[in-house]
């Protein structure tokens, strides 16, 4: 059975604690508290199967705290990671500033493939979902996207969040494979 280890980072205050509660089906946090260092929530999904052979999959979603007191923690959250979301909320322009120095340092300097990220534009209840007027500088601006507003249209994330969680399984699988091959050969 595949394992795979998924970080949410992203600026305090932008809403990874909700979205990964909501994607995990874990418990609804009320009120907000910022996470400290990191909180593990592990995960299966029936909608994930390793390279479609039905072979279960097992995630780990490492819901990151935001606050750059954590920073000296960074490279023992990144150990082993296959995949990045980054969560910021659109309505604020710093977060917007800070996107290019989560990008370096959780997927540049551990060289993941900008298909192992995907940026997530969190929208928070009220703020309205302003979707088109987002617009991202390279590197950014080839990875992928998506807007989530959990009180507009929930299942939208959850199914752009499956398809990333594939993506990764997949990746792994292939990775797999091609070990396996290297060994047989």
């Amino acid at each position: 059975m595949l394992k795979a280890k998924i970080l949410f980072v992203g600026p305090c205050e932008s809403g990874k604690t909700v979205l990964a509660n909501f994607l995990t089906e874990s418990s609804d946090v009320t009120e907000y508290s910022p996470t400290q260092g990191v909180r593990i929530l592990e995960f299966e999904n029936p909608h994930v199967t390793s390279n479609n052979k039905g072979t279960g999959c097992e995630f780990e979603l490492w819901d990151c705290g935001g606050d750059a007191k954590f920073e000296s923690c960074w490279p023992a959250l990144m150990k082993d990671a296959h995949g990045v979301v980054i969560v910021f909320n659109a309505d604020i322009p710093s977060h917007r500033k800070e996107m290019e120095m989560w990008y370096s340092c959780f997927v540049q300097q551990p060289s993941l493939q900008d298909t192992q990220c995907m940026l997530i534009a969190h929208h928070k209840p009220g703020s309205g979902d302003d979707k088109g007027s987002l617009s991202l500088s390279p590197p950014l601006n080839k990875l992928k996207l998506v807007h989530s507003n959990l009180e507009d249209d929930p299942e939208e994330i959850r199914m752009e969040f499956i398809k990333y969680l594939k993506s990764i399984i997949n990746s792994m699988s292939e990775s797999r494979d091609r070990e396996e091959m290297s060994i047989m050969t």
